[in-house]
């Protein structure tokens, strides 16, 4: 089964939240143990639970971090490299979506219970969260490819 599919699949079976889903597809690649990614990755879902960046957002930079590991060497030639990769990876997802900010894409606010509520009775979690999280995998993907 392809990446974007299981990390896609994983977020509408409710086996974890959109910043899991997208950073285990990727941490035993990367070298990380997926029960520790997905360990990382939990305080990440909903919005980083405080109405902010989509968790399929912060599970793509996690994995663009992991795959770009700072040089003791040259530290800022890593991290400017990173920065760059989650530059054009906001400007693809943004292109797609319009937003990288959770509310904004679920049109709910999740720090409000009610709103949550609303937002899982509309199948928001198990429909459009996992459209977020397959985009999210397939960006990081060619971002990672070689050059």
């Amino acid at each position: 089964m392809d990446r974007a599919k299981k990390a896609s699949g994983m977020i509408a079976e409710r086996k974890g939240n959109c910043a899991q889903s997208v950073f285990t597809s990727f941490s035993d690649g990367l070298g990380l143990d997926e029960k520790a990614a997905f360990n990382i990755a939990q305080a990440f879902g909903g919005g980083m639970h405080i109405n902010s960046v989509c968790g399929a957002v912060t599970g793509a930079y996690m994995a663009l971090g992991l795959a770009n590991p700072v040089s003791k060497g040259n530290p800022r030639q890593s991290m400017d490299k990173t920065s760059a990769l989650i530059a054009e990876f906001n400007r693809r997802f943004k292109e797609l979506y319009g937003t990288l900010n959770c509310t904004e894409l679920l049109g709910y606010d999740l720090t409000k219970p009610e709103e949550a509520a609303k937002a899982r009775e509309k199948g928001l979690f198990v429909t459009k969260c996992p459209e977020f999280v397959r985009d999210a995998v397939k960006i990081v993907e060619s971002l990672l490819q070689p050059e």
